[in-house]
C-alpha cells in the first residue's frame, strides 16, 4: 500500500485552512506536576462540530470528482464522524446521509441533522450501521465516507500535527486517542519526516484495544467484544490504511481503563475548564494512570483532546465515576442498631473526619438484616484518595463494619 507523503498532508492543510479552526493549545499545571514535565492540551474539542473529524471528512469530500459529488455522500457513525461528514458536505454544497445506530444518543442525532444530513437509524452497533450505509451507497451511487480507512482521511487528520508543530515547535511527545487509527496514523505520518525525534503514543481504552494484538500479529485483528465508556475510540478492528502507516512510522500504543478515562474527563472539566468526551480524554487518562517508565515522556508533552461531544446525561454519570476514581466520592454501606441515636452517632464520627455527607438512605428490609438492624447507604465527598482512606479508617476505628459500594 502506498503511504501518504508530506506533500499530500501539506495539500490538505491548504484546502482546510479557510474552513477549519486552528485549535488552541493550553497549558495544564496539574498534568505538568503529575508528569514531571510541561504538559499542554491541543483542543480539538473546540474544532467545528466538536471534534477533529471534519478535517479528514472535508479533505476526502473536497477531492471527489464532479460526478461523485452529484450523487452525494453517505456515512455510518455513532456521533463525531457523522457530524463531521454532515458539516463538510453542507459546506461543499453536497447532500449527505448519515446512518446512526438505533438508540444513538438523541443530542448526537439532533446535532447531525442540524449540520445538514439526512439521518437514518439502523442496526444496534456501528458495524451493523456501516452495512446499511454500504447498501445505501450501492443502491444510490453515493460515496461512502469511511471514518478512518482512506488516505485522504488520514491526510486530513494529519493537519492537527502541522498546527501543533507551529504552536509548539519543541514538542517532545504527543499522546493521541486511538480507535480505528486515522488520527494516530496522520499525526505519525506528519511528524516522521520533519520531526522524527517526537515520540507519538496512541492511547486505547483497555477493553476496546484492537491495536496491541494487531501489531503483534502484523495485520489488523478484530476484537470479539468491547466494553468501554469511550465510544469514540471503541473500534473493533484497525483500518488497513492507518495500519500501514502505523507499521511504517512506529508510534507506540498504551491502554487505559474506564476509571482513568472518567477521572480524565473530570480533570479536563474541573481544572482545564474543557468539556471533553471520554474518548477525547484518553491522552489525559494516560498521563493520570500510566507508570512513568511505561510512558518515558520526553517533554514538552501534548495530549490531543480529540473531541467534546458528550451526552449531558452520560456526562453526569461519568463525573460521578471520575470523582470516585479520584478518591473524592465515597459510598459506604454500614449496618447499625435500629434504635434512636445510632445514625446520629455514625454521623458524628463522619463529621470528625471533615468529610461532607451528600446523601443517606435507610434500608430495613434486606434479608440479611436482623429484626433490630438497619442498613444505611452513606454518600460522602472527600478531598482525595488520602482523605478517603482516613475517613474509612475512622469509621472502622469506631467499630462499624463498612462495605465500600462501587
Amino acid at each position: 500500500m502506498e503511504l501518504i507523503g508530506f506533500d499530500r498532508i501539506a495539500a490538505a492543510r491548504e484546502v482546510l485552512a479557510p474552513v477549519v479552526r486552528r485549535t488552541p493549545i493550553v497549558a495544564s499545571r496539574v498534568l505538568s506536576e503529575r508528569a514531571g514535565t510541561e504538559v499542554l492540551l491541543k483542543c480539538e474539542n473546540l474544532q467545528r462540530t466538536g471534534s477533529f473529524k471534519p478535517r479528514g471528512a472535508y479533505f476526502r469530500i473536497a477531492n471527489l470528482a464532479p460526478e461523485e459529488r452529484a450523487a452525494g455522500v453517505v456515512a455510518a457513525s455513532a456521533g463525531n464522524h457523522g457530524q463531521g461528514v454532515a458539516w463538510a458536505a453542507a459546506t461543499l454544497g453536497l447532500s449527505s446521509t448519515v446512518f446512526m445506530p438505533i438508540g444513538a444518543p438523541l443530542p448526537k442525532v439532533v446535532a447531525t441533522r442540524a449540520y445538514g444530513a439526512t439521518v437514518r437509524q439502523a442496526g444496534a452497533t456501528v458495524d451493523e450501521t456501516l452495512l446499511a450505509a454500504q447498501d445505501f451507497a450501492a443502491d444510490t451511487g453515493a460515496t461512502l465516507i469511511h471514518p478512518f480507512d482512506h488516505p485522504d482521511i488520514v491526510a486530513g487528520q494529519a493537519t492537527v500535527a502541522l498546527e501543533l508543530l507551529e504552536q509548539l515547535p519543541e514538542v517532545g511527545t504527543v499522546l493521541v486517542p486511538t480507535g480505528g487509527g486515522g488520527l494516530l496514523a496522520g499525526i505519525a505520518a506528519a511528524l516522521h519526516p520533519v520531526a522524527p525525534q517526537v515520540r507519538v503514543i496512541g492511547v486505547q481504552a483497555a477493553l476496546a484495544a484492537a491495536w496491541p494484538d494487531s501489531l503483534r500479529f502484523g495485520e489488523p485483528v478484530a476484537l470479539q467484544r468491547m466494553s468501554t465508556i469511550a465510544d469514540g475510540i471503541a473500534v473493533g478492528r484497525p483500518g488497513e490504511v492507518p495500519f500501514a502507516h502505523v507499521i511504517a512510522h512506529h508510534p507506540e500504543i498504551v491502554t487505559v481503563d474506564d476509571d482513568a478515562l472518567s477521572e480524565a474527563v473530570l480533570v479536563c472539566l474541573e481544572r482545564a475548564k474543557l468539556v471533553v468526551e471520554p474518548a477525547g480524554a484518553a491522552g489525559v487518562a494516560a498521563l493520570l494512570s500510566c507508570a512513568a517508565d511505561e510512558l518515558a515522556l520526553r517533554g514538552p508533552v501534548c495530549a490531543i483532546v480529540s473531541g467534546g461531544n458528550v451526552d449531558p446525561i452520560l456526562l453526569t454519570r461519568i463525573l460521578g465515576h471520575g470523582l470516585s476514581a479520584a478518591g473524592r466520592y465515597l459510598v459506604v454501606r454500614i449496618v447499625l442498631s435500629d434504635r434512636p441515636g445510632s445514625l446520629s452517632a455514625l454521623l458524628d464520627t463522619i463529621a470528625g473526619t471533615e468529610a461532607n455527607v451528600l446523601d443517606v438512605v435507610h434500608a430495613r428490609t434486606a434479608a440479611e438484616l436482623a429484626i433490630d438492624e438497619v442498613e444505611v447507604l452513606v454518600t460522602l465527598e472527600t478531598r482525595g484518595a488520602a482523605h478517603r482512606d482516613d475517613v474509612l479508617e475512622a469509621i472502622r476505628g469506631a467499630k462499624y463494619t463498612v462495605r465500600v459500594h462501587h
